[in-house]
């Protein structure tokens, strides 16, 4: 099951945040077709947070496909958004652990690093000939 951690400094409104967190579960694998998000108030009991927070990041997830709500039931994760390569025991991903391990080693923080990736990410998904 997925835990929702709400940064209330990122400037990222709190239902962003869990629709974020969501489709990051999805990628990684964590959250598979049929797994069942946190009801609505076990999410404002771990966050304290407003529960039409709560239900509007849902709503949206299931606007996009991803979930399916059932009243009185819960919310259940309709389709994957997981690749063999973004799941986390792949290769790729214990290779990106590793060197976020050496970097914190060498004395880089989160914001170091975040902006390292950045720009890596920028330069390696720019479009061709830019």
């Amino acid at each position: 099951m997925v835990e929702y951690l709400i940064d209330r400094h990122s400037g990222l409104s709190p239902y962003l945040q869990i629709v974020e967190q969501t489709k990051r579960a999805l990628r990684l694998g964590v959250l598979r077709p049929g797994d069942q998000l946190p009801t609505a108030r076990e999410v404002v009991e771990a966050t304290a947070i407003n529960p039409n927070t709560v239900l509007k990041a849902y709503r949206e997830l299931e606007r996009e496909g991803l979930v399916d709500s059932r009243r009185g039931v819960g919310t259940f994760v309709r389709r994957s958004l997981a690749k063999p390569e973004t799941v986390a025991d792949s290769a790729l991903h214990e290779s990106l652990a590793d060197w976020v391990r050496q970097a914190r080693a060498a004395g880089l923080d989160r914001e170091d690093v975040e902006a390292i990736v950045s720009t890596a990410l920028d330069s390696g998904f720019a479009a061709p000939g830019t």
